[in-house]
């Protein structure tokens, strides 16, 4: 079998988000951000729709990863999807529409860049080990509104553990972070 390169895996994650494939439970219930006091932040219907966004996000990440995944891993490709993972989110940095990243929860990161930084990170990491599926924190950045949003990734099939061998399935092996403009 051909080495799947960089733009191959692209592609197909873009294709395999298209159609939102995803072999994740159904989505636990959110605890947001508090609401704002009115007329202390960005508009109520314009961060409900930012929180609509890192939800499609999220289901989109999951799904190709899992696809992909299931498909090259399978395959004894040596390139993880979490590798794809990055590359989108650099993508999505590239072209101004956030931020995201990858951070482990487990305490042992597979690369040390991986680790929880800001602060809602690492509040988001105890709260996703302590249970919740979804956190999210309306803050600022350079001036303007954002939405901080963090979600589980569990492991969720046995691909997962040949990886990350210290987690077994099902359990949490860290967080997607997002960081979204406020629109």
């Amino acid at each position: 079998m051909s080495r799947l390169t960089p733009r191959v895996a692209l592609v197909l994650a873009a294709c395999f988000a298209a159609v939102a494939l995803t072999g994740f439970p159904p989505r636990p219930e959110f605890a947001a951000a508090d609401d704002k006091a009115p007329g202390t932040g960005p508009d109520k219907a314009a961060v409900e729709r930012t929180r609509a966004t890192v939800k499609m996000l999220d289901d989109l990440h999951k799904g190709y990863v899992v696809t992909i995944t299931d498909t090259y891993v399978k395959a004894q490709e040596r390139t993880p999807a979490a590798t794809v993972v990055k590359k989108v989110f650099a993508h999505m940095e590239k072209n101004r529409h956030g931020t995201g990243r990858l951070i482990d929860a487990t305490g042992s990161p597979l690369r040390e860049g991986n680790v929880a930084k800001t602060d809602f990170e690492k509040a988001a990491v105890a709260a996703i080990k302590g249970g919740k599926g979804y956190v999210d924190e309306v803050g600022t950045k350079d001036g303007k509104p954002v939405l901080r949003a963090a979600t589980v990734v569990p492991a969720v099939m046995p691909a997962c553990v040949n990886c990350h061998p210290h987690v077994k399935e099902g359990e949490v092996l860290g967080a997607l972070i997002y960081e979204l403009p406020i629109r």
